[in-house]
């Protein structure tokens, strides 16, 4: 699944602070969190989940 889910701002926000390196492997890993999860669109409260799950 290649298609990019809808971000609200504050899942945005949370996305920027996790560092550059990273990012684009921890949007596609929040992305299928968010799938496996049936949301719609990635929220603070699943980017968070998933900054804990990576140790952050």
């Amino acid at each position: 699944m290649t298609d990019s889910l809808s971000w609200t701002a504050e899942a945005q926000a949370k996305l920027k602070n996790i560092p550059f390196f990273v990012r684009s492997q921890a949007r596609k890993r929040i992305e299928d969190v968010a799938r496996d999860l049936g949301a719609e669109e990635v929220t603070a409260a699943i980017v968070e989940q998933v900054r804990l799950e990576f140790g952050q």
